[in-house]
């Protein structure tokens, strides 16, 4: 069961159920819809005689988002699992979002290139160092976003597994 959520106001909430045999049921009622890809991102859908155009803006598996144009109108999704709605009656909605504090190193090597510098924000995703290990590169990404605190290495140092690299505040 999923629990999918509009972000803007007027919220919006429904239960949709899913079998592998391809059923759908949207808060206890049988679902039917055609959806045919138009390719890009973009669909074609018929639901009850009606005809809509949806186009995926992005989708972010790991937070469970989805932003989409229904028929020329951004949409914003949040779906809760049945572990997500758990968390949320226990109240530990954010256990699984914890802030990260630190880059460690994934294993040992040598820092080659060094991106940031303390003070710069960052966002999750953007390259922060090289780390050179078994003879190749490996760019080292930042975690989440956030404010470089302080870079705790410096360039051609040699570093262990799990050793601190850079602070985030």
């Amino acid at each position: 069961m999923l629990q999918v959520r509009t972000e803007a106001a007027p919220h919006q909430t429904w239960e949709v159920n899913y079998q592998p045999n391809g059923a759908i049921t949207l808060n206890g009622e049988p679902f039917h819809w055609d959806i045919a890809p138009l390719g890009n991102g973009r669909y074609h859908l018929l639901y009850e005689g009606r005809s809509y155009t949806a186009e995926l803006i992005a989708a972010d598996y790991a937070a469970k988002t989805i932003s989409l144009k229904l028929n020329g109108q951004k949409v914003e999704l949040q779906a809760k699992d049945r572990f997500d709605l758990l968390l949320d009656k226990l109240g530990m909605s954010n256990a699984a979002s914890q802030k990260v504090n630190d880059l460690k190193a994934p294993m040992p090597g040598l820092i080659v290139d060094i991106r940031v510098e303390p003070g710069q924000t960052v966002q999750k995703g953007d390259p922060l160092l090289v780390l050179e290990a078994m003879k190749m590169e490996n760019i080292l990404k930042a975690p989440g976003d956030g404010t470089v605190a302080a870079i705790k290495v410096a360039l051609r140092d040699n570093v262990t597994k799990g050793q601190v690299l850079i602070l985030f505040s």
